[in-house]
């Protein structure tokens, strides 16, 4: 069984596009769980508007954080394989036929993506490229490599890392690190099964250069080794 889990929040201009490009990949044993954490546009109307059993939406949430809103949709999920997924970007076609064929050898996978414009125009051909993101523990502490809307997920390495921390800057970066840290199986896999789309409304600053100090960037990272190597092992 596979789950897709996605976290919403005033998505309504992308959200179909992107709930259109899983569906028809999905088997009808397979679930779409979303939580959104209290749109105030049509996101929600525009996801109960499916009328698909497949698709779980878990609403009225007051998360105030893409993280924990992300976090809820990953307990309630009930797939051996778990998808994490963004509200605004378009996958591939074959993408869930790709990934699966990894995920008997790994317990996470993590693979590249086209970045797009908002009217998904590529502007460029490879985030693992943009990114320069590579394979190693350290490599992965210094520049992120583990993008989360490009993560697959087995439900073990899931069960050890749930739930999040508190005040955890990024959940991507914690479950990739987890995970290397741990022992557990990962692949970065060349194949671009996403478009990944960059517009106004973008919460992540990924594919750009951060914004954000040297001392806040050396912060999260101490903040998520640390409860890498002192949260309690669930594997």
């Amino acid at each position: 069984m596979i789950s897709v889990c996605m976290a919403t929040y005033n998505g309504e201009k992308f959200i179909k596009e992107q709930i259109d490009s899983i569906l028809p990949q999905l088997s009808n044993d397979d679930e779409i769980i979303i939580s959104d954490d209290g749109s105030t546009d049509k996101t929600v109307d525009i996801i109960e508007n499916y009328y698909d059993s497949r698709i779980k939406l878990l609403k009225d949430n007051r998360f105030r954080s893409t993280i924990y809103n992300l976090e809820n949709a990953l307990k309630h999920s009930n797939g051996d394989v778990v998808f994490l997924c963004d509200q605004d970007d378009k996958w591939s076609s074959n993408k869930v036929e790709i990934c699966l064929s990894y995920m008997d050898d790994y317990d996470l996978i993590i693979h590249d993506a086209y970045i797009t414009d908002s009217n998904l125009n590529i502007t460029h051909d490879s985030f693992f490229k943009v990114n320069n993101t590579k394979y190693g523990k350290w490599q992965n502490i210094v520049k992120n490599g583990y993008h989360g809307c490009c993560m697959v997920v087995k439900r073990k390495l899931l069960n050890a890392v749930l739930p999040f921390p508190q005040k955890l800057p990024m959940h991507d970066m914690y479950i990739g690190n987890f995970a290397a840290f741990n022992n557990f199986k990962i692949k970065f896999i060349k194949e671009k099964l996403l478009f990944y789309r960059r517009h106004e409304n973008n919460v992540s600053e990924s594919s750009n250069k951060s914004k954000r100090k040297l001392s806040d960037r050396i912060k999260d990272r101490y903040i998520i080794l640390t409860n890498v190597f002192t949260k309690d092992k669930k594997c």
